[in-house]
C-alpha cells in the first residue's frame, strides 16, 4: 500500500491531533475501525481542557483543518476496513502460501525458521515468502536477506549515518542500501504485548532517522514495512494497525505490505530496486 496524496503533506501539528484523538475517542468499535465524529471530538478536547477553535469555527461549523482531519479518518478506516483485513493471512494460509511459492520457484535465499516450539516451531512463513519473491527479482543481484549489522551509509569511504537497529532485510547490502525492509509476522501471539507494540515502534524510529540523512544529506533509502497475522493485527492490534497508517502518511515508511499483499505488489517494488541499482552501476 502506497500513501494517499492528499495526506501526505501534512504538517506535524495535524498528526499529533490525530494521536489525540485516538487516544481519548478510541480507535475501533464492534469488530471494525470507527471514523470519529466531529461532536465526539469536541467533547473529548474539552473534557481534557484542550482549545477547538482550529477544528470548528463560530458557528459550529468545521473549519479546513477539521474537515481535513475528518476526512483523513473516513480514508483511514476504509482502507483497513475494506483492503488491509482481507489481506492479513492466518498461518494455516501463509503455510499454503509459502508452499506453492516453493515448488514454483525452487529458491536459494534462506528459508529460515520461527522461534516457536514444538508443534509450533515451523517456516517462519510470511519472511520466507518476502525472501523468495525478492531472490526471484533480482536477476541474480546481491541482496541480504538477514542482516547482522547495522545499516550504514558512507561518503568518500567513512561512515556518514548508522542506524541505530539491525534492519531484516537490505538491498544489495546493509552498507549504502537502495532499500531495506522490516518483517512483523506473529501468526502464534496470543496476546498483543510490547514486543508487537515495540515492533511498530521500532519502524518508527528507523523513518524518523531516514527522514533526517535524507533532509540533511540528501540520501533516500527505501523504507518498507510488511506485516502479517490476521488475529495479531485485526483482532488484537486496531490502534497499531492505525499507527501504522498514520506512520505512512508522515512519511516515515514509503510502502506498508500487508499479509498477501505482498504477493501482489513486491515484484513491481524489487524490480524497482534493480533498476535503481543498474543506473547506480552505470
Amino acid at each position: 500500500m502506497i500513501p494517499d496524496q492528499r495526506f501526505l503533506e501534512q504538517p506535524k501539528h495535524f498528526w499529533a491531533n490525530v494521536r489525540t484523538i485516538g487516544q481519548y475517542v478510541g480507535y475501533s468499535k464492534k469488530g471494525d475501525v470507527i471514523v470519529p465524529s466531529m461532536d465526539d471530538i469536541l467533547k473529548a478536547y474539552h473534557k481534557i481542557d484542550l482549545s477547538t477553535h482550529h477544528l470548528v469555527n463560530a458557528n459550529n461549523t468545521p473549519t479546513r483543518f477539521g474537515r481535513d482531519l475528518i476526512q483523513y479518518f473516513e480514508y483511514r478506516a476504509e482502507v483497513l476496513n475494506t483492503y488491509v483485513e482481507p489481506r492479513l493471512m492466518d498461518a494455516k494460509k501463509a503455510k499454503a502460501e509459502f508452499n506453492k511459492l516453493k515448488r514454483q520457484l525452487n529458491p536459494k535465499c534462506p528459508l529460515p525458521m520461527n522461534k516457536q516450539r514444538g508443534e509450533k516451531k515451523e517456516h517462519a512463513f510470511f519472511t520466507c515468502i518476502i525472501n523468495m519473491i525478492v531472490e526471484a527479482n533480482t536477476n541474480g543481484l546481491p541482496c541480504n536477506f538477514d542482516p547482522r549489522e547495522l545499516t550504514t551509509i558512507t561518503q568518500d569511504g567513512q561512515p556518514l549515518r548508522t542506524l541505530a537497529r539491525r534492519v531484516d532485510g537490505a538491498f544489495p547490502s546493509v552498507v549504502n542500501p537502495i532499500s531495506i525492509w522490516e518483517i512483523k509476522e506473529y501468526y502464534y501471539t496470543t496476546t498483543f504485548g510490547s514486543r508487537v507494540a515495540g515492533g511498530v515502534y521500532e519502524t518508527l524510529l528507523d523513518g524518523m532517522e531516514l527522514e533526517e540523512l535524507s533532509e540533511h544529506e540528501q540520501i533516500k533509502i527505501i523504507h518498507l514495512l510488511m506485516i502479517d497475522a490476521h488475529f495479531t493485527w485485526w483482532n488484537m492490534g486496531k490502534p497499531y494497525l492505525c499507527r501504522i497508517i498514520d506512520m505512512l502518511h508522515m512519511g516515515y515508511v514509503d510502502e506498508v505490505l500487508f499479509g498477501s499483499e505482498v504477493t501482489e505488489r513486491l515484484p513491481e517494488i524489487v524490480q524497482g530496486w534493480v533498476v535503481a541499482y543498474h543506473n547506480q552501476h552505470r
